[in-house]
């Protein structure tokens, strides 16, 4: 199976990147994903449940990332195994162009092979249920970016509101402090007007 496609995202290729190489965005972008955790550098066991046509398994397997070359592209390598329902391999290319100010081209190549009941029930079955996936993860990973994009101009927005409270705390405090130093020195100057008066 081989699979190739192109995606525009709504960001520049910096963030991009860094949502590519964030697990948790990746496990709630990832149809199925139970878990994605680092196994070492630059590897990660994954844990997800697929539908391929009537076959539906929990697949356990690895995904390691090589070739990287930061923030452009890197190569993705993962096999699994779903106990009866097969297995399935392959790699898959993912590359990242700056596409203006604010958006980036990915583009990937993947190719995968697999066994048991998957290669039984057919590759056209196989390449759809591929492809509904791919459909998915970008589209939760488009919707992931644009909220977090989002959250960055509200946090923007809301910090100049924010900076006079935060004079005037820093007024109070040094108010506070004011008070607490003369305090001292009154006690100070009553403890020396008793001892005079002794």
């Amino acid at each position: 199976m081989e699979l190739t496609e192109s995606h525009t995202l709504p960001v520049p290729q910096q963030r991009a990147w860094e949502a590519l190489n964030d697990t948790a965005i990746l496990k709630v972008c990832i149809p199925g994903c139970e878990s994605i955790e680092a196994d070492g550098e630059n590897t990660y066991a994954v844990a997800l449940t697929a539908a391929v046509g009537p076959v539906k398994a929990r697949f356990k397997g690895r995904m390691q990332l090589a070739d990287i070359d930061a923030p452009r592209s890197y190569t993705i390598q993962f096999e699994g195994q779903g106990g009866a329902a097969g297995f399935g391999k392959g790699d898959a290319r993912v590359t990242l162009e700056a596409a203006g100010d604010n958006a980036t081209t990915l583009n990937y190549t993947a190719s995968a092979q697999v066994g048991g009941k998957l290669a039984q029930i057919g590759s056209r079955l196989v390449d759809g249920a591929a492809r509904k996936i791919a459909a998915e993860f970008f589209r939760r990973f488009g919707e992931q970016l644009g909220a977090g994009d989002q959250g960055q101009q509200e946090d923007q927005a809301r910090a100049p509101e924010d900076a006079p409270d935060a004079q005037t705390d820093t007024s109070n405090a040094e108010g506070s402090d004011a008070d607490g130093a003369e305090e001292p020195q009154k006690r100070k100057r009553s403890w020396t007007a008793w001892i005079s008066k002794s």
